[in-house]
C-alpha cells in the first residue's frame, strides 16, 4: 500500500512537475514581454504558475479518489468513457472559475495587471499615431477621407482591447481575453483528458499483470489444493465408520448393504474425478451429497434429518467439486455429532440478486462465535478455491441464526454449464 501511494505521488510530481517546465520555457522563449516584464508582472505570472501546478495535482488527486470510490475497475467501456467524459469537463469548469474568479495574490489578479499593461501600450500607441487630443474616437463623424484614423481605432482595440467611447472615456472590451480563457480550458481539459488516460492504462496494465500472476498461481496452486481436499472430504473415520455399517448390514439386510457399497464407490470414484476438474454441475455435486448423507444416516439414523430445498433452475449451476460435501461434512463433523439427540441439515439452493446462492444450515452452535473447522482445512480450502477460481466475485460467510441453526452461505457468479 505505501509503496503504490509512494510510486502514485512521484508520478504525480514528475508529470505536473514537466508539464509546468515545459510551460515556463515555452512562455520565457514566445511570450518573453508580456509574461515576464516588468518584475511586478513576472511574480504574478509565476505565482499562477505554481498555483496551477498545485491546483491540477488537488484537482486529479480529487478525481482519483472519486475513481476508486466508484470502483472505476468494474464498469463497463461505455460507461466508464462517460465517466471520463463528464469528469474532465468538471475538473476544467472548476479550474477555469477558480483561476477566473478568485483574486491570486494581494487582490490582484494576474488578468488585472495585463489590463493595466494593455492600457499604457493603448496610450502609447495613440501618441505615436499622434492621435491624442483628437476625436478619432467618434468614428460616427468621421469622413471617408478619415479611414486612415478608424483602422488606428480599430487597430488599438484589437491589439489592447482598450478604446474610447463617443465621450472620449477609455474602456475595457472583456471580450478580449475571452479567446485566451476558452484555450486555457481547452488546454486544461486536453491535459486532464491525458491524465486520465495514462492513469487508466497504467491500471488496466497492472490488473492485467496480476490477472496473468492470478492464472499462473490457479493452475500451479488448485491441483495440489484439490488433491488436499479429496484427503480431507474422504477421510479415514468416514471410510472406516460406513465400512463398520455395511458390514452391520450385511447379514441384516443384504440389499442395503449393497445399495451402500455403491454409494460408497460413487463417492470415491467422484472424488478421484475431482482432481481433473475445476468445475462441476450442482446436480454431478448433488449426487455426491446424497450419497454421502446416506452412509451417515446409517450411523446416525433418526439423529439425523435431511432436507433439500433445490431450484431445479440451478441444476446447472457450475461449482467446485466435493465443495458442497465438505458444507456438509462440515456440518455433521460439528454439528450433528455433538448433539446428543441430533438435528437437521438442510441444503438450499437458488438465484438471488442476479448471482447464485447456495447456503448449508444445520443444528448447532458457533463455538466461541467461530467455526472450529474455520481454521482447520474444511472450510479454509473452500475460502481457498473460491478465491483462486472467482477472485472478488465469491463470497463466502458463516455465521449463526436464531433457534440454534449455523449457516454458511456461498454466492458465486452465475455459471451454466453450455451442453451445445
Amino acid at each position: 500500500m505505501f509503496l503504490g501511494n509512494l510510486r502514485y505521488w512521484v508520478c504525480q510530481l514528475i508529470g505536473w512537475g514537466g508539464w509546468t517546465i515545459l510551460y515556463l520555457l515555452f512562455t520565457y522563449e514566445f511570450a518573453y514581454e508580456s509574461n515576464w516584464k516588468p518584475a511586478e508582472r513576472r511574480e504574478l505570472f509565476l505565482f499562477g504558475v505554481f498555483t496551477d501546478f498545485v491546483f491540477f495535482i488537488l484537482l486529479t488527486h480529487l478525481f482519483r479518489y472519486l475513481l476508486r470510490q466508484s470502483n472505476w475497475m468494474r464498469f463497463v467501456r461505455g460507461k466508464l468513457i462517460l465517466l471520463c467524459l463528464v469528469g474532465g469537463l468538471a475538473l476544467t469548469g472548476i479550474h477555469a472559475w477558480v483561476t477566473q474568479e478568485v483574486p491570486i495574490a494581494l487582490n490582484q489578479s494576474l488578468r488585472e495587471h495585463r489590463k493595466e499593461s494593455l492600457f499604457k501600450d493603448a496610450v502609447s500607441w495613440e501618441k505615436k499615431l499622434d492621435m491624442a487630443g483628437t476625436n478619432y474616437f467618434r468614428t460616427d463623424q468621421l469622413s471617408l477621407a478619415d479611414s486612415a484614423k478608424t483602422k488606428a481605432f480599430e487597430r488599438i482595440k484589437k491589439q489592447t482591447g482598450w478604446y474610447r467611447n463617443v465621450s472620449g472615456d477609455w474602456k475595457f472590451d472583456s471580450r478580449y481575453f475571452r479567446s485566451s480563457v476558452w484555450w486555457g480550458m481547452l488546454i486544461t481539459w486536453l491535459l486532464i483528458s491525458l491524465w486520465l488516460v495514462i492513469y487508466i492504462l497504467l491500471h488496466y496494465i497492472d490488473r492485467s499483470r496480476k490477472d496473468q500472476l492470478a492464472r499462473l498461481t490457479l493452475e500451479t496452486t488448485v491441483k495440489e489444493l484439490e488433491l488436499k481436499t479429496i484427503k480431507a472430504h474422504i477421510n479415514p473415520h468416514f471410510i472406516f465408520n460406513s465400512l463398520n455399517s455395511i458390514r452391520a448390514l450385511v447379514d441384516e439386510n443384504p440389499e442395503r448393504a449393497r445399495r451402500a457399497i455403491t454409494e460408497l464407490s460413487n463417492i470415491l470414484r467422484s472424488s478421484m474425478h475431482a482432481e481433473k476438474l475445476e468445475t462441476v454441475p450442482l446436480e454431478k455435486e448433488l449426487d455426491i451429497v446424497k450419497d454421502y448423507l446416506a452412509l451417515e444416516h446409517m450411523r446416525f439414523e433418526d439423529r439425523l434429518k435431511i432436507e433439500y430445498h433445490i431450484d431445479e433452475d440451478t441444476l446447472d449451476q457450475q461449482v467446485p467439486p466435493m465443495m458442497v460435501q465438505t458444507l456438509v461434512e462440515n456440518a455433521i463433523k460439528h454439528g450433528i455429532s455433538k448433539l446428543v439427540n441430533g438435528g437437521v441439515i438442510k441444503v438450499y439452493s437458488d438465484f438471488v440478486n442476479n448471482h447464485y446462492e447456495l447456503r448449508v444450515q444445520n443444528t448447532g452452535k458457533l463455538v466461541n462465535g467461530l467455526n472450529q473447522d474455520l481454521g482447520g482445512f474444511g472450510l479454509k480450502s473452500t475460502q481457498d478455491r473460491l478465491k483462486l477460481l472467482f477472485g472478488p466475485n465469491a463470497f463466502f460467510e458463516i455465521k449463526e441464526l436464531e433457534n440454534d441453526i449455523v449457516e454458511v452461505r456461498v454466492q458465486l457468479p452465475i455459471k451454466i454449464n453450455d451442453q451445445s
